[in-house]
């Protein structure tokens, strides 16, 4: 073992009860101490994840068993505190992306080795730690479908982490990508080469006008609209779904699952090289995890909600009321309209002390040195 943390504390994010965001809290519990194979993470960034709430609000017990007091989270970011026995692949110091079965918002996790890989340099904080659920799912869902420029999919909550991620996969694939999403978000789409629908009732007749020609996926990342795939003549086994139990009891459509941390190498990679972006929309502290699933649970934010362990100050830095957006800036905006790189609209919210030099140094004109 490299370090042995056990007299400092971590502080955890769980839940006592099923129930809204109100039940969560934050504790503090013993510094875990890493085991054979694990590996103790600092964490710094962690995303939120709509499954993470139907968990914690009871929904399908007998698919998502919970014991109490449980823990939240899946997706995670940091720096390496500790190994345990065994651990070939990382040391202390070393920054790396990951995920967990659950308990990720925390400040410190302990981590398969497995389930971890190094985190590429390109990426910020905030997108490692909020990209396995999102963008495995996503590509799990585009692979599935083995889409063709000769394919038109429906994509619901396509605004949200992980439907502009299968949005972005698609296209890669040539296929026409038809999105759902408040309105207020179609200028967010259009970005991604999505073609965007309002949500609410009757989608079928919203969606027919859009389409150039027959609907052959409908991935919904929304749950509840498996009527409109079928009133769109969708194959059955072509409509997935990651919330929508009921539509997969009654074999109207399949469940779609994460992937593993290869699938999240291959996404990871893909983002760093900037082929394939995961817009961030709010950053919250630790400390406010209610308030950042109050955010998500009502399902308008444009790209991923993070908890952030190290949030930096700077001019214009701004994490709570107003939370960040950094995609708001082409809210409105006619199109078509200059492209925007959205992840660059604001700097990241979540630095390292290097960083943080580079850029102090950086605003006052001089160099930074090594």
């Amino acid at each position: 073992m490299t370090h042995d943390p056990t007299h400092d504390l971590a502080h955890v994010v769980r839940f006592s009860e099923h129930g809204g965001p109100e039940v969560l809290e934050v504790v503090e519990e013993p510094m875990p101490v890493p085991g054979e194979g694990e590996v103790l993470v600092a964490v710094f960034a962690t995303g939120l994840n709509p499954v993470e709430s139907a968990i914690r609000r009871g929904d399908h017990p007998e698919r998502w068993p919970v014991s109490f007091p449980s823990l939240q989270g899946r997706d995670l970011a940091g720096v390496v505190a500790a190994t345990g026995p065994g651990v070939s692949s990382f040391s202390h110091g070393d920054e790396v992306m990951g995920f967990v079965d659950r308990g990720a918002h925390a400040t410190h996790v302990l981590v398969p080795e497995a389930q971890l890989l190094t985190k590429p340099p390109e990426l910020t904080w905030e997108v490692a730690g909020s990209l396995y659920v999102a963008g495995t799912t996503a590509w799990t869902a585009v692979e599935g479908l083995a889409l063709t420029p000769s394919d038109t999919v429906v994509i619901t909550a396509a605004a949200g982490g992980v439907g502009c991620l299968a949005a972005q996969f698609a296209r890669m694939r040539g296929a026409t990508v038809i999105g759902t999403s408040i309105e207020t978000r179609f200028d967010f789409l259009r970005q991604f080469g999505v073609l965007p629908v309002e949500y609410g009732p009757d989608l079928a007749e919203r969606v027919r006008p859009v389409a150039p020609g027959p609907i052959t996926g409908f991935l919904d990342f929304l749950g509840g609209e498996t009527d409109a795939a079928i009133a769109l003549g969708v194959p059955r086994s072509r409509i997935l779904t990651v919330l929508d139990w009921d539509a997969v009891q009654e074999e109207e459509a399949v469940k779609l699952y994460a992937g593993d941390v290869v699938a999240l190498g291959r996404v990871a990679a893909l983002v760093a090289a900037r082929r394939a972006r995961l817009p961030i929309a709010d950053v919250f502290p630790l400390e406010s995890v209610a308030d950042a699933y109050r955010a998500l649970d009502r399902r308008e934010a444009p790209g991923k909600i993070v908890l952030g362990m190290r949030i930096v100050d700077y001019p214009g830095q701004r994490v709570h009321e107003p939370a960040i957006k950094e995609q708001d800036v082409t809210l409105g905006v006619s199109t078509p309209h200059q492209h925007m790189e959205v992840e660059e609209a604001v700097p990241p919210a979540i630095l390292d002390g290097s960083v943080r030099r580079r850029r102090r140094n950086r605003d006052s004109g001089t160099s930074a040195r090594p």
